[in-house]
């Protein structure tokens, strides 16, 4: 029997294949009362769990392919400082010592308390997280039932029809389906900000998430058509239902060819302004993504991401300054603008805790961005000579983020005069005419204004944006 279920579209496209069903670990698990005798073991259950779902993330971002979107490591990260994180682990510990209860009751019950907080939450976005950490949960609870979070053995040999319909799908599970060809998927949770969103936009994979109850309504095997376009599953189609999508999808396909033809054409308005499109990244590897992709130059480059993988230290000048050169040599001299570390608010570091950066979480309060690097100028001269280095290599600019007074901007130039005069005292080469820009941010408003210009000048105009990769910023009200 036909039927037709409506969820979000997050992902463009069209997908027609045979529904593969992935079953979520049963949050329903048993509840019981352990004997004094048997707390520690049941926390070194927990913390052995743990541990394994620690060695899985580390695989998972080890085997993150070349072309694996750039978000990726940023989620495997953030799903890595979940696991981490004393809300989840501490309380979860405390509730096993103090009420006895079993490791795996005792973690869905500390998950049913901070679900509670982020449902009470306004913000959509941050709401959504919510999800991130009930995946996380998930995967401990896997753990301790000793099953695997990866898709079965049985999906390897999979048909390249397929289209997985599952409850949730953690962001990282997902670059399994990109290498085992699987067409689209279907999550009975998630919205348009969710990171399993996110990702399917980035990879390219027909989605339709939030459709409630399709994980139970479709069958193993089902012919169903997702239209990532409208949000729409379409289950055991009738003949001229499933011959108007095929067509639908053969003309996207030829569209799509169209559009790779026209990728290296130049940007311009029909009277003959060229437009500079460039991208945003992560990673140095990210770099090659983007020349592929038809940029011209690297709009951002996010530093922070090279800073969150080490837990009890920064990483070394040489060791910045290799990924820096490596963007700088990939873009093969076209401008490569690197912001400094921008730290705080949703990207904390490990190393930003104790009581001097209690609200670091916080955008509006304690230690972020450009406050926290004049706050740690050893730090900061240490990136500021490693960008500086890279500048030797192609065309380099430099952008601060989160400034606010004329105090950090003296402060700011001072900083980057001292790490030039650094480099002329060790004899190594730099480009002396390297750009600065910034990013004015008022956590009050949250406006921001992009300004690129030549150092040791740094205007600010609130009614210019000449850096287009900041025009999804708007002013306040």
């Amino acid at each position: 029997m036909s039927f037709t279920l409506h969820g979000i579209p997050v992902s463009r496209g069209i997908a027609i294949g045979r529904a593969y069903l992935i079953a979520p670990a049963a949050l329903d698990v048993d509840h019981y009362l352990i004997e004094p005798t048997q707390i520690e073991g049941e926390i070194e259950r927990f913390r052995s769990a743990q541990q394994r779902v620690h060695e899985e993330l580390d695989a998972l971002r080890a085997d993150l392919a070349a072309d694996a979107p750039s978000e990726m490591g940023a989620f495997i990260n953030v799903h890595s400082m979940i696991l981490n994180d004393a809300m989840l682990v501490q309380e979860t510990i405390d509730l096993i010592r103090t009420r006895r209860y079993n490791v795996e009751w005792a973690l869905t019950e500390q998950l049913e308390r901070l679900s509670r907080h982020f449902d009470d939450i306004e913000d959509e976005y941050l709401r959504e997280r919510k999800a991130d950490i009930e995946q996380v949960v998930e995967r401990v609870l896997k753990a301790l039932a000793g099953a695997s979070v990866s898709l079965p053995a049985s999906a390897h040999g999979a048909c390249d029809e397929m289209i997985v319909v599952a409850h949730d799908i953690a962001p990282a599970d997902m670059m399994q389906f990109k290498t085992q060809t699987f067409q689209g998927f279907v999550t009975d949770l998630g919205g348009r900000t969710s990171h399993t969103a996110i990702v399917a936009r980035s990879l390219g994979i027909p989605a339709a998430v939030g459709v409630q109850h399709a994980s139970a309504l479709i069958r193993q095997d089902d012919l169903i058509i997702v239209d990532g376009d409208h949000g729409i599953v379409i289950v055991d189609p009738a003949p001229i239902v499933l011959e108007e999508y095929s067509y639908r999808q053969s003309e996207k396909a030829l569209e799509q060819r169209k559009l790779q033809r026209l990728k290296f054409s130049p940007t311009q308005t029909l009277c003959g302004t060229r437009i500079e499109l460039c991208a945003n990244i992560e990673l140095p590897e990210d770099a090659a993504a983007a020349v592929e992709a038809g940029a011209t130059g690297i709009g951002l480059f996010r530093t922070e991401f090279l800073f969150m993988n080490h837990k009890d230290r920064l990483p070394e000048e040489e060791e910045q300054f290799a990924a820096y050169r490596r963007a700088v040599e990939l873009m093969n001299g076209l401008p490569v603008t690197i912001r400094t570390i921008d730290v705080g608010a949703d990207k904390p570091l490990d190393s930003m805790s104790g009581d001097g950066y209690e609200t670091a979480a916080n955008p509006a309060l304690g230690l972020r961005a450009i406050r926290w690097s004049l706050s740690e100028p050893q730090m900061f001269l240490t990136q500021l000579r490693a960008i500086l280095r890279a500048s030797a290599y192609g065309t380099v600019k430099i952008l601060i983020p989160m400034l606010a007074h004329a105090q950090e901007i003296d402060q700011t130039l001072d900083l980057i005069q001292e790490a030039k005069r650094q480099l002329d005292d060790a004899g190594l080469a730099y480009d002396p005419n390297v750009q600065v820009g910034a990013m004015i941010e008022i956590p009050g408003c949250g406006d921001r204004v992009a300004a690129v210009s030549e150092a040791p000048e740094l205007p600010v105009d609130r009614h210019q944006r000449s850096d287009p990769v900041h025009a999804r910023d708007r002013p306040c009200g």
